[in-house]
């Protein structure tokens, strides 16, 4: 391609450079744009909403205290097993009496296990500082 330097096109485009000026904000433009970012940026904290209540958690252990009552001082020790006589586990005991765990593999679950529980802990304490 050539390159015409009497294009018309660029003729207008330097004239219009030349004319046009830069413009600049007026002085207290920084000041303006941080107050309104200050105004948006409210602090919202994260409040701490548990999602069962204390009364709720009242309610549950009152509940299992009062079935536990029930079933220790007024439920017939007869009726109050028959329906875990229906119940066949003898499935349940084919299946693992034929499972057998090396030692590698029991280690391997308890320390599973074990680091199970650490991570809770150390998630816990995570989260608990972040919502601080």
């Amino acid at each position: 391609m050539k390159d015409d330097a009497n294009n018309p096109l660029d003729v207008l485009i330097k004239n219009l450079i030349k004319e046009d000026t830069i413009e600049r904000p007026s002085l207290n433009f920084s000041e303006a744009v941080m107050s309104r970012i200050e105004i948006l940026k409210e602090n919202k904290v994260t409040v701490y909403k548990p999602l069962i209540s204390k009364w709720g958690w009242t309610v549950v252990v009152s509940l299992c205290v009062t079935v536990l009552f029930y079933v220790l001082f007024f439920g017939n020790q007869s009726e109050s097993m028959v329906w875990f006589n229906t119940l066949d586990f003898s499935v349940i005991g084919d299946v693992i009496s034929g499972f057998r765990l090396s030692k590698v593999g029991m280690y391997s679950v308890l320390l599973f296990g074990i680091m199970f529980c650490v991570q809770i802990s150390f998630l816990k304490q995570h989260f608990e500082k972040r919502i601080e």
